[in-house]
């Protein structure tokens, strides 16, 4: 098959993307929303079908710089990726640990310093979460 230089070119940028986002998290809360930006499956994706993709807002004034889940098991690696989450901004994640599990532990980490973790959160049942002091 014989891509045209237009087709070649959008695949190029597509996946240009994805390059230095971690697997289980694409961020989109920017002021635009990039064109597709489903967050990218997890490594290890739970086989129910549900849906774990949750659009995590920041509404405490400061620059979120880490974001971290759990479902008992340990936190995942850092959701956000190297640009973190300016405040009143959102990015979608995928929640999804491979383990079955909806709810979850929240950990978002400042540049202040500070950090807030939150319990409970399920992942199944809401599309938006919102980080407020």
């Amino acid at each position: 098959m014989r891509l045209s230089p237009l087709r070649l070119g959008v695949l190029i940028v597509s996946a240009s993307m994805l390059v230095g986002a971690p697997a289980w998290a694409v961020p989109g809360g920017e002021a635009v929303e990039r064109a597709g930006s489903r967050p990218v499956a997890a490594l290890r994706q739970s086989n129910d079908a549900q849906n774990r993709d949750v659009r995590v807002h920041n509404q405490t004034g400061w620059t979120m710089t880490r974001l971290y889940v759990s479902s008992g098991g340990g936190w995942t690696g850092d959701l956000l990726g190297a640009g973190g989450l300016a405040p009143g901004r959102s990015a979608r994640v995928s929640i999804d640990d491979g383990s079955g599990a909806c709810r979850y532990s929240l950990r978002a980490e400042f540049d202040n310093g500070e950090t807030l973790q939150r319990g409970g959160v399920n992942s199944c049942q809401i599309a938006d979460y919102y980080f407020t002091r």
